[in-house]
């Protein structure tokens, strides 16, 4: 992955500046900005797409642009100018890029002006603090989509990995009874899983597991192929069961790691199997 920081107008980390005698404002810090890259990526790996993103404060003033491996060259280029056309303008590129459509050519003549769709602002505290432009992802439908992903990340209040969590032990246990997510965040997802016999192989493209085992016992098959390897969403392959591959024995207190696009089946389970999953994406 290419990244490029561009730091232009980021003086500290703090979230609000003076502007002379007006009330002070929130601001997008380089930080804040890292936070909707990630969210961003993350969406466009759970795609399996090339993109770049560009990020800009609220003057239009580049923070951080940051480009997939395989994206074409230009794109950072056009995401800035996405970028700064909704940050400028406070609204989402695609309504400019509609609105000349139906007609009204002449905004084609306004200067540093790219009304292309997937430009998004950025909202924090309910005012517009920048705006993000995706570039090069397979249509100009998922530039926005990707957009909008970081977008929303931020309106949550960034990226919530960035704070500590605590989850309690009844919580926990909870979710180990059912076989359930404890928390899911832009940069990795921890599931609580259960298993009381085996599943389905399958290889998740954009995403690395990481298994540490708690309670029983699973014989788990890595590599080789998937039998009848349907696509059942973005980025993941199921089927029946792996062909070839290694086969081990896993306890509690092992950990196995599955890097990203590597086919894992539990072929069997002593259960209840319970282990934790941490996905990193």
């Amino acid at each position: 992955m290419n990244l490029s920081l561009l730091a232009f107008s980021l003086l500290s980390p703090l979230v609000a500046r003076d502007h002379g005698d007006a009330p002070h404002k929130p601001v997008l810090t380089l930080d804040l900005a890292r936070q909707v890259a990630t969210a961003t990526i993350a969406e466009a790996k759970r795609n399996g797409a090339t993109g770049v993103l560009a990020i800009v404060d609220d003057d239009g003033h580049p923070i951080l642009v940051e480009r997939i491996d395989g994206t074409f060259p230009a794109g950072a280029m056009v995401a800035l100018g996405k970028a700064k056309t909704a940050a400028l303008f406070k609204k989402p590129t695609k309504f400019f890029e509609d609105v000349i459509k139906n007609g009204r050519t002449a905004m084609v003549t306004i200067p540093d002006f790219t009304p292309l769709q997937g430009g998004i602002p950025l909202v924090l505290a309910g005012e517009v603090v920048g705006a993000i432009g995706v570039s090069g992802a397979s249509s100009a439908q998922q530039d926005e989509d990707f957009a909008l992903a970081g977008a929303k990340a931020l309106e949550a209040g960034g990226m919530s990995a960035a704070s500590v969590k605590y989850f309690e032990k009844g919580a926990v246990d909870a979710a180990f009874a059912k076989g359930a997510p404890i928390l899911e965040v832009p940069e990795f997802k921890i599931h609580a899983s259960r298993r009381e016999a085996p599943g389905q192989a399958e290889v998740h493209m954009g995403e690395t597991d990481i298994v540490y085992v708690l309670e029983g016992a699973a014989t788990i098959v890595t590599g080789g192929t998937v039998v009848g390897g349907k696509t059942t969403g973005p980025g993941e392959i199921r089927g029946a069961s792996i062909e070839g591959g290694d086969s081990r024995s896993i306890t509690p207190g092992d950990v196995v790691v599955v890097p990203a696009g590597t086919p894992h089946w539990f072929k069997e389970v002593k259960g209840p199997f319970l282990y934790y999953v941490v996905k990193v994406l």
